[in-house]
């Protein structure tokens, strides 16, 4: 029984469209180690003056280096190894800079990009993705395809980098990054915060947010694992934001007993303004709006399903975006996971609700290869989990969980694929997993409910 060809954690030698579910973003022809952002933005004009520098690597002869970059945000300066770029053009939502040599394979280079402009989001099949402006303030959700709204990059999943964000703005608003807070300094009416992302991270998932926000410290209780957890919310919603968010030490727990250390230092819930029409995960963060902060299931659900994409999607990234299963069918059974343990729902009733809605829905979909258009649909999200379910019913809870701390240790900050977690199943346990899995994420028909 085959599976459609993977390409692993590694990079096409050549080419340089990088995933086909989106051929316009991507580059295959290098790699970015690291990203230094320093971005000076006006609220009220939604004005960014920005600088990012990148650090790369070559992965194929290349006689220019292409950057992802929305056509509203202008390149005013460009150097490439410190030098002037020769030339440098926009066109489309690209950046092109031409080197003065061609790169060559294993070449480290360094590309320092000065820019400006209004951000806006990315509008597409999905809606719009990216810079969002707020009431008052700013919104980042990236996924799949909206990091170029806001800096120049490589938007692929696969090119994971280390960040460092230093971002300007007025006084009174708390710019929220990605990674440790380093500093906050105040000069006139203009306040600079310095953040450090040390562990590597996908582009989609970079963000800063801006807003009237206090900073509420949540207690993580008196059993391990500690992580720090922390609130950004406008002050009128405080004692919401500690109700709503009373159960997420506990979620934490049982998420890292169940597969493995929270693998960031920090973890931040950013709680808008606004009312937003779904959560956002971004690494080491989630953004709810206030329409999300009650005790009901559905809330605490989605609080659970944003944490759990710490470890699906955020450390384990998908390779190329037809594994999206691996991040939301994962993170949908983190869902069923904790209703279990939280006593509202056993994890089997879950899987068996979803299977029965699922029998209803047209059945024409490819799971594991989903297609751009589908790739956010529910049932990659319910059937992804019963895929799961299934490994789980096959192997017994003692080698399940056991092969989910494995999962997420050996590929701990790395990209994965479906081929990967084939073999993972493969060494932990006795299962063959190729046919376990191939009817639920490569055949359209739905397989009978697992059951054990």
């Amino acid at each position: 029984m085959t599976f459609p060809a993977q390409t692993g954690q590694g990079f096409p030698a050549a080419g340089p469209a990088a995933d086909p579910y989106l051929p316009g973003s991507g580059s295959n022809a290098y790699r970015v180690e690291r990203y230094e952002l320093e971005l000076d933005y006006k609220v009220s004009s939604n004005r960014l003056s920005g600088r990012a520098v990148l650090y790369g690597v070559a992965q194929a002869p290349a006689s220019a280096v292409v950057l992802d970059l929305m056509g509203n945000l202008r390149a005013t300066k460009v150097q490439l190894d410190g030098r002037k770029a020769g030339r440098f053009s926009q066109r489309a939502e690209q950046l092109v800079v031409a080197a003065q040599a061609p790169l060559q394979p294993g070449q480290h280079f360094t590309l320092d990009v000065r820019y400006e402009g209004s951000p806006a989001p990315r509008r597409g099949l999905w809606g719009e993705v990216g810079w969002e402006e707020l009431t008052d303030g700013v919104l980042v959700a990236g996924q799949p395809n909206g990091a170029p709204s806001w800096f120049p990059c490589n938007d692929h999943p696969r090119d994971k980098a280390s960040y460092r964000f230093t971002v300007t703005t007025d006084a009174n608003y708390r710019a929220v990054c990605n990674g440790v807070l380093q500093s906050r300094t105040t000069r006139s009416s203009r306040e600079t915060w310095v953040y450090e992302q040390a562990e590597p991270m996908a582009s989609y998932l970079a963000t800063v947010q801006v807003g009237r926000y206090g900073l509420l410290e949540l207690d993580p209780g008196r059993h391990a694992p500690a992580v720090p957890q922390h609130a950004a919310v406008p002050p009128a919603l405080a004692d919401r934001a500690r109700a709503g968010l009373a159960l997420q030490p506990a979620m934490m727990r049982t998420f890292a007993n169940c597969f493995g250390p929270y693998p960031f230092a920090e973890y931040t819930v950013v709680v808008a303004e606004d009312e937003l029409e779904i959560p956002l995960e971004a690494q080491g963060m989630s953004i709810l709006g206030p329409n999300h902060l009650d005790q009901g299931w559905e809330s605490q659900r989605l609080i659970a399903h944003e944490l759990a994409h710490q470890w699906f999607g955020n450390s384990l990234t998908a390779a190329s975006w037809q594994d999206i299963w691996l991040h939301e069918g994962f993170a949908c059974y983190a869902e069923w996971i904790w209703s279990e343990e939280a006593g509202v729902l056993a994890v089997a009733a879950r899987a068996e609700a979803a299977w029965r809605r699922l029998k209803t829905d047209p059945q024409d979909i490819i799971v594991g290869d989903p297609g751009p258009k589908h790739m956010f649909d529910d049932r990659v999200y319910k059937r992804g989990a019963l895929a799961v379910h299934a490994v789980r019913i096959a192997c017994g809870d003692l080698a399940f969980f056991t092969l989910l701390q494995e999962w997420t240790a050996r590929h701990r900050h790395g990209s994965v694929t479906t081929h990967d977690f084939i073999l993972a199943v493969n060494r932990a346990t006795a299962v063959d997993a190729e046919t376990l899995l191939h009817p639920w994420l490569y055949e359209e028909a739905l397989p009978p409910l697992p059951v054990g």
